[in-house]
């Protein structure tokens, strides 16, 4: 696969997913905004071109380039296991997508890591767009780890792609501001990640921060004890963001939000932070 049709796929798939969830949040909306739309938009938009860019520059292959240079060398894993091919496509996307949990678990563990991620919680809103602000440095370190992932175990080359697929589409699927009727959502949630599970992960409360950390499935949350069901003060209350960074000029502008990891402190909000106590939400395993 040349590096044009994957760049085209992810394009087209990119830009189909944000026109369709800008819609639905256009004619549901779950919450009403309370930062300019305009002004979020440019600059959530504004980070995630300068991420696409940059990594293109500074890395000299991406996921599905290194599944390529695996497969050509006979690297990793699964080479060395004979089973069907869609029995490889599916743990292969699995076992990445739990990679991805372990790195989101790491971002809120290590400080130096949060420094990097706060700024994809500093977001006074929350809705499509907060699925691809993310610093630039952590997007670099998040493509490694990919890279390393698939050097480690060889999956194909479809199955790396179509992970990669998934993964920027659910990010803007579970950071949609859309309304989904209540049984579908909880039927929904047994298996994918919502947008009324992850928001619960955007409080400002450090506890409900520090909980639902996956991005695709939602197995791991459950099965690994980090699974909040519902925020202490509902979704229509809750606030979102961090306690310490509430200045929109510093958090929803594209200089502040690239300077934000050398200034800022982390606020308490590492997992083991001093404000990261029970919150008194007691519905940790009910969907």
């Amino acid at each position: 696969m040349t590096p044009m049709i994957e760049v085209s796929v992810r394009l087209g798939c990119f830009a189909g997913i944000l026109l369709a969830m800008s819609v639905w949040e256009s004619l549901a909306p779950r919450r009403s905004l309370t930062v300019s739309k305009p002004l979020r938009w440019t600059s959530n938009l504004a980070l995630a071109t300068v991420n696409s860019v940059l990594v293109r520059l500074v890395l000299p292959l991406s996921a599905v380039a290194t599944a390529a240079l695996a497969d050509e060398a006979h690297w990793g894993l699964f080479h060395s296991i004979v089973w069907p091919r869609w029995v490889e496509f599916v743990i292969a996307v699995m076992l990445l997508d739990f990679a991805v949990y372990v790195q989101h678990v790491l971002s809120h563990a290590v400080p130096a890591f949060w420094k990097f991620h706060q700024v994809h919680h500093a977001d006074l809103d929350f809705d499509v767009t907060t699925g691809l602000r993310f610093h630039t440095v952590e997007i670099l370190l998040s493509m490694v780890l990919k890279m390393a992932v698939v050097a480690a175990l060889g999956p194909s080359i479809v199955s790396v792609l179509t992970f990669e697929v998934l993964l920027n589409a659910t990010s803007m699927f579970n950071h949609g501001n859309v309304r989904i009727p209540a049984l579908i959502e909880r039927s929904l949630r047994l298996l994918v990640v919502t947008p009324e599970m992850h928001r619960v992960h955007h409080s400002v409360i450090p506890a409900e921060t520090n909980s639902n950390f996956g991005f695709n499935l939602s197995w791991w949350d459950y099965l690994l004890g980090t699974y909040r069901g519902q925020p202490a003060a509902g979704h229509e209350l809750m606030q979102i963001g961090l306690a310490h960074l509430r200045d929109e000029r510093q958090v929803e502008r594209l200089p502040g939000m690239l300077a934000l990891p050398f200034h800022s402190s982390t606020g308490g909000y590492t997992i083991c932070g001093r404000d990261n106590a029970p919150s008194g939400n007691s519905d940790r395993l009910v969907p």
